[in-house]
């Protein structure tokens, strides 16, 4: 739980990992307090993979950037701007050391959610943070209506054992709603402005 709120007393780890997603290299330094800092998680590389980055336009948000991997591929993969927002203040701090390490165009927010997102975004992307408790993930998924332009979309990921098909049915409800991808369990996800 620790990794998604304010870890400051948690001694400090940094360390550098290098990895591959659809033909293009990127390095990431991580630490001690977020997630998956060993390598690129299997949920998140299935998101980034099914994609159809073709139909990515304009302005991105990720949302619970962690150390940036999402934002930074998005960006390096579309060479659009890309901003990602966080609640960790560590995770911030790399993932703007991130995006000076993959040389893309970014900006980084310490936000709850939206609570500090004013702008709309053509394409939000989040692997929303499921440890958070579900309150803080339908907020992530409900609320990026609202941050949306009219022809936004929302692509996310999540596994069937934290509760994808119930967050499927309340998607449904709000969004047009497409499952791109099933893969050991997860989800990976499109939704459309209705």
């Amino acid at each position: 739980m620790a990794q998604y709120f304010d870890n400051v007393d948690l001694k400090s780890e940094i360390r550098k990992f290098s990895t591959s997603v659809l033909g293009k290299d990127f390095s990431f330094f991580t630490d001690n307090g977020v997630f998956c800092k060993e390598h690129l998680d299997f949920g998140t590389r299935l998101l980034l993979e099914n994609i159809p980055w073709e139909e990515v336009k304009g302005k991105i948000l990720d949302v619970g950037c962690g150390y940036g991997p999402i934002g930074i591929i998005a960006s390096k993969i579309t060479g659009q701007a890309v901003t990602m927002c966080d609640v960790n203040k560590r995770a911030l701090h790399l993932a703007e050391r991130n995006i000076s390490e993959n040389q893309i165009e970014g900006s980084v927010l310490e936000s709850n959610c939206y609570q500090n997102i004013s702008d709309t975004f053509d394409t939000i992307i989040t692997n929303p943070p499921i440890r958070a408790g579900k309150k803080v993930v339908y907020e992530i998924l409900l609320g990026a209506k609202k941050h949306l332009t009219s022809l936004g979309t929302l692509f996310l990921v999540i596994h069937k054992d934290q509760g994808a098909k119930s967050v499927l049915k309340e998607l449904e409800k709000e969004y047009d709603v497409e499952v791109l991808k099933k893969n050991k369990g997860f989800f990976v996800i499109k939704c459309k402005i209705r």
